[in-house]
């Protein structure tokens, strides 16, 4: 089970998402978010980092260019797209970044068009990403996967066992449901969070992997211009 803690805005909530076992951490650019931290920030925290972690960079309806510079700039592998991006700079985005992660609100018809916008993965959120909020997760159920669904949206360590049993997901994605305050990460809840999700897809047939996390960093694509 992949596992995703996001909204990570300090080195010490890194090295802890790490240790308690996270395969991947989260950086939010979304400007106004209590998460966000700066491209600067990003880098000095993922140039510290051990390898074998994959590192993604939240966007939110943000200029493409921007997308690709910042995850150049911050040392990323991963953009995830947040917003109502096109199919077409989705696209551009993915030719340019080494993974694409297109999240969707449950229940956006937009999703049967998901081939469109060149994603590795596809992540399914609640209206309000970020809030704690939970969907009807029997709406993903029997659903056809055409890439590996994330799933979002109000999981914490008490409810995404029940989550994973429902959806039966790729890989599960947390910020507000294992944080102390806004931005501050639970070393606890982690843990917990972590280990419930695990021991819950361990009867599941898993995929293989999509995702390299010791991929190489992004090329600097300014370069070509």
């Amino acid at each position: 089970m992949f596992v995703k803690v996001c909204g990570i805005t300090t080195e010490e909530d890194a090295l802890v998402a790490i240790g308690m076992g996270a395969d991947a951490l989260g950086f939010n650019f979304v400007p106004g978010s209590s998460r966000q931290v700066r491209p600067s920030v990003a880098r000095d925290i993922v140039r510290r980092l051990p390898g074998g972690v994959m590192t993604v960079g939240i966007f939110r309806d943000e200029l493409k260019e921007t997308v690709v510079e910042t995850v150049h700039e911050a040392g990323l592998q991963a953009a995830q797209l947040h917003g109502r991006e096109s199919p077409e700079d989705s696209s551009w985005i993915a030719e340019r970044v080494p993974y694409l992660i297109k999240v969707f609100v449950a229940g956006d018809p937009a999703i049967d068009d998901l081939e469109r916008y060149s994603a590795t993965a596809v992540l399914v959120d609640a209206h309000e990403p970020g809030s704690g909020e939970v969907f009807d997760w029997s709406i993903l159920d029997g659903r056809e996967r055409g890439r590996p669904l994330i799933l979002a949206g109000g999981l914490n360590p008490q409810n995404v066992a029940q989550a994973v049993s429902v959806v039966k997901p790729w890989g599960v994605d947390v910020a507000s449901g294992v944080e102390a305050s806004p931005g501050v990460k639970d070393p606890v809840k982690v843990r917990e969070f972590i280990l419930n999700a695990r021991d819950s897809s361990a009867s599941l047939e898993q995929t293989d992997e999509f995702f390299d996390p010791d991929a190489p960093r992004p090329y600097d694509w300014r370069d070509e211009w």
